[in-house]
C-alpha cells in the first residue's frame, strides 16, 4: 500500500488550484468583427446589427403577410360557388295550382312538394290526436297558411320520393316500403321515422312563395 507521505515535500501541500492568469490574454477575435462593432463603437452608432435585425423583422413580416393570404384563400375557396349561391331561394308562383292538387317543384337539387289543400284537408288534419302519432306535431306547427303545405319531398325512411295524393291518409305514398303519409306531412304508417321535413319559406306580398 502506498503511503500519502511519500507525495509530500517539505511539508508542502501537492494539491495546488489551477489558476491561470489572463493578464497577458489576447482576447482580439480573428477577423475583427468583435472589436469593430462591440467595443470600439459607441452608445447611439449604427452597426452591422441594426441591419441584421432589419432584415430579420422585414423577413418575418413577410412570411406573416403570405400566411395571412394563403389562410383568406383556403377559407374562400370554401365557401358556396356563385351557381349555388343563386340557388339558395327560389320563389314560385302559386295562383295556378287548383285547390286540392300538388305540385312539385325543385330546390337545392331536392323535390319539394306543394300542396294547395282544401278545407275540409284542413279540418281534418287539425282534428288528430297527436298522441297517436309516431312523430308528434300538429298541423298548426307544420303549415304557416293551413291553405298551403310545403313539404321536402323525401320519404323519410331511406331516401325515395313518395307519389303524391295516394296512401291510406291522402297525402304521400312511399311504395318503397310502405310508408304512409297525411296531408300534413306526417308519417302515419310504415317504417319511416319521422314526419317528413320542412323547408324554410315565406309568402310574398304578391302571393308567391319563397322558399329558402
Amino acid at each position: 500500500m502506498l503511503s500519502i507521505s511519500r507525495f509530500a515535500t517539505s511539508g508542502k501541500s501537492i494539491f495546488r488550484p489551477a489558476v491561470r492568469s489572463f493578464s497577458n490574454s489576447n482576447f482580439n477575435s480573428t477577423d475583427g468583427y468583435f472589436e469593430s462593432e462591440r467595443i470600439k463603437k459607441l452608445p447611439g452608432q449604427s452597426n452591422n446589427r441594426n441591419f441584421t435585425y432589419f432584415l430579420l423583422g422585414a423577413g418575418r413580416l413577410v412570411y406573416a403577410s403570405t400566411a395571412r393570404l394563403a389562410l383568406m384563400a383556403f377559407v374562400s375557396s370554401m365557401n358556396p360557388a356563385a351557381d349555388v349561391l343563386a340557388l339558395a331561394s327560389a320563389e314560385f308562383d302559386t295562383s295556378e295550382i287548383a285547390v286540392g292538387s300538388t305540385i312539385t317543384v325543385k330546390w337545392r337539387g331536392k323535390p319539394i312538394f306543394i300542396r294547395h289543400r282544401t278545407q275540409d284537408e284542413i279540418a281534418k288534419e287539425a282534428a288528430v290526436d297527436i298522441s297517436s302519432l309516431r312523430d308528434p306535431q300538429t298541423d298548426m306547427e307544420r303549415a304557416v297558411d293551413p291553405e298551403w303545405l310545403v313539404v321536402i319531398g323525401i320519404c323519410t325512411h331511406l331516401g325515395c320520393v313518395p307519389l303524391s295524393n295516394a296512401g291510406d291518409y291522402g297525402g304521400w305514398f312511399c311504395p318503397c316500403h310502405g310508408s304512409h303519409y297525411d296531408v300534413s306531412g306526417r308519417i302515419r304508417k310504415g317504417p319511416a321515422p319521422i314526419n317528413m321535413e320542412l323547408p324554410p319559406y315565406t309568402r310574398s306580398e304578391d302571393g308567391k312563395l319563397v322558399i329558402g
